[in-house]
């Protein structure tokens, strides 16, 4: 598979592709409102991207930008194998991915000019903080944390970090949390719960992982997401995330879809004996109106974008 994630104009978001899933997609653009893609790499860089265009039956635009203004490059052709040649390459970062196309230099304007935050040094912990919290629990995008940064301080009629500002800080905590990541080693504790929660998706239980905002809300929508054959869920929402990111472990809420506790109680032990599988501990008396308790937990969740 391939570590990038590609999105098409009609917002299909596709995560880890093969090179032939990828050439499917190069071939399939050209109708309306499905005429380009965007790559970015996992974990996704600021301004390091590539896209490529096309319209009806004509030429291929394909375009690539190595995290700079004066380095956004265009070549045209109408050879789709080109496009998936030079696609495949650089999302392989091979060395010379693009070699042989005929590419100019896009005039993209002058680097943004972006003043600092004129934050009092306790506003600015306390927006940092969240920010990262967000950061760390690994699910949202750059895109998102921005958009955090910026509304995370509006009030009485006050918005202190502008959306150029916000963008930046969050660029730069996003950078530093992908330099961490690079130190790690090994399938991580995040990692092993998402391979459990395969594990119980593939044998009839609807496992949602960064599930909603919050338990009500996870406790309405969860019936929608599993078809006619579930046999349970088992899901986690946003304010669980942000306890196991702040090391506080993980509670997973559960239940059965013909509501009973017996069948309950039997959709926790699977639940159990999935994350044991993979290698994680849990804290759970058999009880089915306890949430299981993922603990300790090394929440290491790497980030994709």
């Amino acid at each position: 598979m391939l570590e990038i994630v590609v999105r098409t104009e009609n917002q299909e978001r596709h995560v880890r592709v093969s090179a032939e899933e990828l050439a499917a997609l190069v071939r399939r653009i050209g109708d309306r409102r499905d005429r380009f893609l965007v790559i970015q790499r996992i974990p996704d860089l600021p301004d390091v991207f590539a896209q490529v265009w096309r319209e009806g039956g004509g030429d291929y635009t394909l375009e690539h930008r190595d995290a700079a203004a004066d380095r956004h490059f265009q070549t045209v052709t109408d050879r789709p194998g080109d496009v998936i040649t030079a696609l495949t390459g650089w999302a392989r970062q091979e060395d010379d991915w693009d070699a042989g196309a005929d590419w100019s230099l896009l005039d993209m304007g002058p680097a943004r000019d972006v003043p600092p935050l004129g934050l009092e040094a306790d506003e600015r912990e306390v927006l940092e903080k969240r920010v990262r919290e967000v950061l760390v629990g690994g699910y949202s995008s750059r895109a998102e944390l921005a958009e955090i940064a910026e509304e995370y301080l509006v009030g009485d009629g006050r918005r202190p970090v502008s959306r150029e500002q916000a963008e930046a800080l969050a660029d730069r905590m996003w950078l530093e949390r992908v330099a961490e990541q690079s130190g790690w080693e090994g399938e991580t504790d995040p990692e092993r719960l998402t391979r459990a929660f395969a594990a119980l998706q593939e044998a009839g239980i609807t496992a949602r992982e960064n599930f909603t905002c919050c338990r009500n809300c996870g406790g309405t929508e969860i019936g929608g997401e599993g078809g006619p054959d579930a046999r349970g869920f088992v899901y986690f929402h946003t304010q669980c995330t942000d306890s196991a990111a702040t090391g506080h472990g993980l509670m997973l809420l559960y239940g059965s879809s013909d509501g009973s506790p017996g069948s309950a109680a039997l959709i926790g032990d699977e639940i159990v004996a999935a994350l044991t599988a993979t290698g994680l501990s849990t804290e759970w008396d058999g009880d089915p109106d306890r949430a299981i308790s993922v603990t300790p937990l090394d929440w290491r969740r790497r980030l994709v974008g």
